[in-house]
């Protein structure tokens, strides 16, 4: 038999192993704890580091990168920050970040580009209704100079339809930006007197130097004619703007393989890669045109040009620096939007440069009389048309002579009526409204 002493030693052996076991699993658990608790801390740390690192980089986000992207959409030359923590691009973060900046601008250029619109009609609403005033008070103006005939009214009277001029093409020129329509073209016109009209349009239309080397005839299709004088006007108007008040700008028309340029130099301060690379975008009408891109004040010459290129299907280049230092524009007129006009039936106004191929022309290319095409054998491709007589004006004095009498000054101005009406007179209705209108909404002028 089992004595009660060995009994209680083996029971207190068997609990003193039983308690060691607990005691050993109980530090286990107390180290997995300790463990656990440690992971946990750990992560915690790693969570608040990336809520911090989430939280500056949205605030990042609303303060420099936002802003940045919407004036990027303005002045595209600006930089848009990058996120504050370079380890992110790329990463899920980076890359909805990087959503939210292209959902911003999207949504931006799509609201940017419906108040342009809402914009854009309501100047040519605005234009129009200009235009028409315009007009009214030209043809007020041209009443009375055929009314009286005192010389000294008769240039008070031309100085203010001049200046009445100018103002029509600015807004003629507003209302282009805008897309609307610069007139109902209704019979043809020589080249040289659309560039004349162009030039007549401008204050110092004197400085302008037109040599045209153009066959005599050379005309432009009806729905040229406007399109191409208030593009010259503008380029003209750019290089007399730029350029110093003693020094001229030299205009030259002259054949090409494929139509006629209209080169225009001035001797102004030119412009720098960037501008010029920026003007011909410009210009070349692919880039649609915000009113919130002109500036303020707003400098439409070259949108409206590139709204007329686009339509027209014109050229003009701006590529390539003046020889006397400043800008060279040049105007291609393709060959299917030129035509020819009889000079023996109705010659160029008066006060348009002569030009210098036409004895050539009429020797060696048949543009003479009728009976010399007929004896040459010689028949031109472009159409001919008859157009209304125009009454010529005496051409203008030189802008050098101060001391002119009134008399004089009358002939001057008057030229530059002739040079205008020779371009926009009974060649084309213009876009607004009057009582007497065409399907476009233009006057019958």
């Amino acid at each position: 038999m089992i004595e009660l002493p060995d009994l209680a030693v083996g029971g207190l052996a068997v609990g003193t192993l039983s308690a060691l076991a607990l005691g050993g699993g109980l530090l286990r658990t107390r180290r997995r704890l300790t463990r656990q608790r440690t992971e946990t801390d750990a992560l915690r740390s790693r969570l608040d580091g990336a809520l911090q690192v989430l939280t500056a980089e949205v605030e990042h986000l609303a303060a420099q990168r936002a802003p940045a992207a919407a004036r990027q959409l303005a002045h595209p030359h600006m930089a848009v920050p990058g996120p504050l923590q370079p380890h992110t691009a790329g990463t899920p973060l980076g890359i909805a970040l990087e959503g939210v900046l292209l959902g911003l601008r999207a949504e931006l250029l799509a609201q940017r580009t419906r108040i342009d619109a809402a914009a854009q009609a309501g100047m040519r609403g605005a234009t129009r209704e200009i235009q028409a005033a315009l007009y009214r008070l030209q043809d007020a103006l041209r009443q009375l100079q055929q009314r009286y005939d005192d010389p000294e009214l008769a240039q008070t009277l031309f100085q203010l339809d001049h200046e009445n001029e100018q103002s029509l093409r600015r807004a003629q020129v507003a209302a282009v930006v805008c897309g609307a329509w610069v007139g109902l073209a209704r019979e043809e016109s020589h080249l040289v007197d659309a560039v004349t009209g162009g030039q007549s349009r401008l204050a110092g239309y004197h400085r302008v130097k037109v040599h045209n080397h153009l066959e005599t005839g050379t005309a432009l299709v009806s729905h040229a004619v406007e399109p191409v004088a208030i593009i010259v006007a503008e380029l003209l108007d750019n290089a007399l703007r730029h350029s110093a008040p003693d020094t001229d700008v030299v205009v030259n028309l002259e054949h090409v393989h494929h139509g006629v340029c209209v080169t225009v130099d001035d001797a102004g301060v030119g412009m720098t890669q960037d501008e010029r690379a920026h003007a011909q975008r410009t210009v070349a009408g692919t880039e649609p045109i915000l009113l919130t891109d002109l500036g303020d004040p707003p400098r439409m010459g070259l949108a409206a040009i590139g709204q007329l290129t686009r339509q027209f299907d014109l050229g003009v280049d701006l590529s390539s620096p003046s020889p006397y230092g400043g800008v060279r524009a040049v105007l291609r007129v393709e060959s299917h939007l030129l035509s020819r006009i009889d000079p023996a039936e109705q010659p160029p106004a008066v006060s348009t440069a002569r030009s210098t191929r036409k004895a050539a022309a009429e020797t060696s290319h048949g543009y003479g009389t009728e009976d010399e095409a007929a004896i040459s054998g010689h028949h031109d491709e472009l159409p001919q048309r008859r157009r209304r007589t125009r009454t010529a004006a005496p051409e203008a004095p030189a802008a050098e002579h101060a001391a002119r009498s009134p008399e004089d000054a009358a002939a001057a101005l008057g030229a530059l009526q002739s040079g205008t009406a020779a371009a926009r007179a009974d060649s084309t209705a213009t876009d607004v409204p009057t009582n007497e209108t065409d399907h476009e909404g233009g006057p019958a002028r």
